[in-house]
Formats: structure tokens, sequence, C-alpha cells
């Protein structure tokens, strides 16, 4: 598992904020803290929760909530999009995880402490 940080705009369907997001190569889905997400976007119920485990032993954390959240790194000509699983207890406010990072193509370079992502993946097509 590994981490990088970098600042970021996050635009919901109610407004947007200013945060840092946290790339986490060892989190199955996106997450985002309840609290951000009720500022800038409607909390959309899951059919069924979702139950995640924790780095805690035995520790497990549950999903009721999804938002579609738009993110903007400060590099990037164009928005990356996806579903955010909400949760009510969460250290950071924002964590991109690996289905983020595989659909937009994005690495991490532990080196040079960036993000790395295709450009042309931006493009949107139908």
């Amino acid at each position: 598992m590994s981490l990088l940080e970098l600042p970021c705009t996050l635009v919901g369907n109610r407004g947007r904020t200013s945060t840092i997001c946290l790339f986490d190569s060892g989190a199955s889905y996106s997450v985002i803290r309840r609290e951000t997400a009720e500022r800038i976007a409607h909390l959309e119920p899951l059919p069924e929760p979702l139950v995640f485990g924790t780095a805690d032993k035995d520790g497990f954390i549950t999903a009721n909530y999804a938002v579609l959240i738009e993110f903007f790194l400060e590099d990037a000509p164009r928005r990356f999009t996806d579903e955010f699983m909400v949760m009510d207890t969460l250290s950071e406010d924002l964590i991109i995880g690996a289905t983020t990072m595989q659909k937009w193509q994005i690495k991490l370079d532990f080196v040079n402490e960036t993000v790395v992502y295709d450009r042309k993946m931006q493009r949107l097509r139908i």
C-alpha cells in the first residue's frame, strides 16, 4: 500500500471545495468524509450497504451512501469523475482508491511525489 497527498478541488451538484486528495493504492474504492460530501453533493442511498475492512484488527466501516464527485488536480486541464462511497468517520476528507486510479490510468510516482496520468484519458468520448 502506498500513499500520496496533493491539493485538489472537489465539485458536486451542490457546490465545490478545496482540500487535500489522499491517493491510496491500497484502498479498493474512493471514499469521502460525510461532512465534506454533504457540503458539495446530494447523498444517494446505496441499494445495500458496503462493508470495508480497516487497518485495525477486526475493524470494519460501512458505507450507506455514495456521491458522484468531480475532482481537479492543479496541473490537470480537465476534470476526473467517479463515484465516492460516503463514510461517517474518516480521517481524511477524501481518499482516491485503486478503482478510480485504474479508471483514469493514474499512477503514483513516489520518487518525485507526483501523480502521473495519461492526458489523453481526459478526452471525453462516447
